[in-house]
């Protein structure tokens, strides 16, 4: 499948900050190659002792085995993490008993080369779903050769190895003070298709070298997941894989934060906060053939959940998507959307603005709506969609992309 470019791709991929207590190493097991494509389809990251992680996961009741262990070894390992494996071309999803094989004998894999405890360890996959595989140590024959190359990692090359329809290796970093020690945040992610707000709907990881207690890691990164990866919508799917971890190794000797109290806590959430929104806000602008990045803006709701599910509405909706595309601005197909949400309005207050053209209020067409101004808006390659439901204080924001023919090429093409 030859896959346009992004409009939206970086012209260079971002020069990571080096994350003390990893290393990693890419590598291929040929599957791309069958196809003629020359790239890495699987990684390897191991952590130095004491990293502490959190992770999220689809909510999908259909989740792969991966993503079952992840959830199993989590809870059992109480937030330690030693190694992480991911691989593209088989989501090992609904592929029964040699699914879990699989898992078991990378696992086996992992533990007897690197010399870490099973619960420690932890899995991805990422590709078609319900694929049968022939040989389930298909990732654990190759994780003796990945961990004798083990060293610096190189980024690229790791967010390369689990894309699927991706058109561009996705990547986020920064480096920050906490109280006078320099920290690095590094993250990858992968997302282009089968992207719905439940989680997340992608694979993504993030690595700190600061230290961090389990419990506040994982419940910093669930409130950060709700307003980044949790707000983001591609085509309204939510996958089987969702997975985004986040990973702190301690690597720059400072006390571990423990608590929201730390004069460090904020600086350290607004930092993955940030990376994670950056990733999130790229899985969106390398959605399967879009051309158009549309923020969808919704406020005067009851509640900030009410306002969050008008926004989907919208941000889903097959009609407004096309018109994105087409640069038709049907500004009555939004107030479809609004009402088939099913939340409180005032319809009287209902006001509508395309960027700062104000196409509706009143609950009905703006007096001095101008046609060509709001067409224009349509027009561009990014936009804002802002909505006032005139109900209460509630507010929220979704971001997502047009539907284009090249939606409908990609996915009718995803298996051949």
């Amino acid at each position: 499948m030859n896959l346009k470019p992004s409009p939206f791709a970086p012209a260079t991929f971002p020069v990571l900050p080096t994350v003390k207590g990893l290393r990693a190493a890419a590598g291929s097991r040929g599957f791309y190659a069958r196809r003629g494509i020359e790239r890495d389809d699987v990684f390897l990251f191991a952590f130095d002792e004491g990293t502490n992680c959190a992770g999220v996961y689809t909510v999908s009741n259909t989740a792969s085995a991966d993503v079952r262990w992840c959830r199993e070894a989590l809870k059992a390992g109480a937030g330690k993490a030693r190694a992480l494996v991911a691989h593209s071309g088989n989501s090992n999803a609904f592929t029964g008993p040699k699914g879990v094989e699989k898992n078991e004998a990378t696992l086996k894999a992992m533990t007897g080369t690197l010399g870490v405890a099973r619960e420690t360890c932890f899995l991805a996959a990422t590709g078609v779903i319900g694929e049968p595989l022939k040989d389930p140590n298909f990732v654990g024959a190759f994780v003796p050769d990945l961990a004798a190359r083990l060293g610096a990692p190189d980024w690229r090359a790791c967010a390369r190895a689990f894309m699927t329809t991706d058109t561009y290796p996705k990547a986020s970093g920064r480096t920050v003070d906490l109280a006078g020690t320099p920290t690095a945040f590094a993250g990858i992610a992968k997302g282009s298709g089968m992207i719905m707000p439940n989680m997340a709907t992608m694979l993504s990881y993030v690595f700190t070298d600061a230290a961090v207690a389990p419990d506040l890691l994982q419940g910093l990164l669930k409130d950060i997941t709700d307003v980044t990866f949790n707000a983001i919508t591609v085509d309204g799917d939510t996958s089987t894989s969702d997975t985004l971890m986040v990973f702190a190794t301690g690597g720059t000797g400072a006390p571990a934060i423990e608590s929201r109290d730390d004069e460090r806590f904020r600086a350290f959430a607004d930092a993955l906060h940030a990376t994670c929104l950056d990733l999130a806000l790229q899985v969106v602008k390398d959605g399967e053939g879009a051309s158009k990045f549309v923020t969808v803006k919704v406020e005067g709701a009851d509640t900030e959940r009410s306002a969050k599910n008008v926004a989907c509405h919208i941000a889903n909706s097959p009609l407004i998507k096309t018109a994105m595309a087409a640069g038709d601005a049907n500004w009555g197909r939004v107030v479809m959307a609004v009402g088939k949400s099913l939340e409180p309005i005032v319809m009287e207050k209902l006001a509508i603005w395309f960027d700062d053209v104000q196409v509706a209020r009143g609950g009905a067409r703006a007096p001095d709506y101008d046609e060509a101004a709001a067409s224009a808006v349509f027009a561009k390659p990014e936009f804002t969609i802002r909505v006032d439901l005139g109900y209460g204080e509630g507010a929220s924001t979704v971001w997502t992309c047009d539907l284009t023919h090249g939606y409908v090429d990609i996915n009718g093409a995803y298996r051949t």
